[in-house]
């Protein structure tokens, strides 16, 4: 940031492009294909103020006031709000071990128009979506005409080998709308995200963003530009990952240690959080109180659910402690 600050070029103290500073789109595009599996061309980035405005994008450009839009239950909170600010009927559809459960969603709202998921690592279960309902997901999209948005907020942390491929990389018809953050992988104060659209709808999002905020901050732009370029977000990344591989590994061995008969903690193969799930009746809204005010934030599962909580729980972020 001092390098670019003190040798600024004019252009970037000036309204920028709405998709983002070229440079850094070319390096979205570059690490996704390699880390990803992710198909795309450069062309197809726009840079985004995070993954929350890029689910506000999606919402604007894909529906329709009444559309009705599947969503993962429980899910993330803010996926439900960005759909239901754009006026559509919010669908929740269970997760189950596997995942969103495809055949669900389709008995609920067959004519859904879209479908918002995290595959990789579903927030806040953290179980992994198998590659049957990958493709299940897939063909219904194809088949109904509907869209697939993949929300990919922290694919970067998978302890047991490489990181799973992207869902938008087993699409073949060009179905899914794929997002992915620098918040989980840098720090959520950059404010700096991505959006991959399909090839046919790329010059509708760039309006979409144009007319929003107009373009992200240039300078942290050029920033992070520069940073991806020179290999020290490869690093980075591959640094953090073992890191946080420790801590993970320490929040099971301790919870197993002290919380035995308490709390249930689910282990996971990947991501920033565990579940630790409660005894069978017991209030995790009131445990979660209860921790809060002994200076712990576990927010209870049942708040990310519309339906009738089947489990009660608590999420444990595990990445920030040293």
């Amino acid at each position: 940031m001092a390098r670019r600050w003190h040798y600024p070029q004019g252009g970037l103290l000036g309204y920028g492009e709405p998709a983002g500073h070229r440079p850094l789109r070319q390096a979205i595009a570059a690490y996704l294909g390699a880390a990803r599996a992710v198909r795309c061309s450069w062309e197809q980035i726009v840079v985004v103020s995070g993954s929350q405005q890029a689910l506000d994008l999606a919402a604007r450009v894909l529906l329709d006031p009444g559309d009705e839009a599947w969503v993962e239950d429980p899910g993330y909170a803010g996926a439900r709000a960005a759909l239901a600010g754009s006026g559509a009927r919010v669908v929740p559809v269970q997760v189950d071990e596997e995942g969103l459960d495809v055949a669900a969603g389709e008995t609920a709202a067959p004519g859904a128009r879209l479908a918002c998921v995290t595959p990789s690592h579903q927030y806040p279960s953290g179980v992994t979506m198998s590659l049957e309902r990958r493709l299940a997901l897939l063909e219904w999209a194809d088949r109904a005409g509907a869209w697939v948005v993949e929300d990919d907020y922290d694919s970067e942390y998978r302890y047991s080998g490489r990181p799973l491929e992207a869902l938008q990389g087993l699409d073949p018809s060009g179905d899914v709308v794929y997002v992915g953050t620098f918040s989980k992988v840098l720090s959520p104060g950059l404010r700096l995200g991505y959006l991959l659209a399909p090839p046919d709808l790329t010059g509708a999002f760039v309006a979409a963003r144009e007319f929003t905020d107009r373009h992200p901050p240039q300078v942290e732009q050029a920033v992070l530009a520069d940073f991806m370029a020179e290999g020290h977000f490869g690093r980075h990344v591959r640094r953090m990952r073992s890191l946080y591989a420790e801590r993970r590994a320490a929040l099971l061995e301790s919870a197993e240690r002290e919380l035995a008969g308490l709390l249930d903690v689910v282990p996971a193969e990947a991501g920033m959080h565990l579940v630790g799930l409660l005894p069978e009746g017991e209030d995790d809204r009131e445990a979660s109180r209860r921790a809060a005010a002994a200076g712990v934030e576990a927010p209870p599962l049942s708040a990310f659910s519309q339906a009738p909580s089947r489990a009660g729980g608590l999420v444990l972020g595990y990445a920030a402690f040293g």
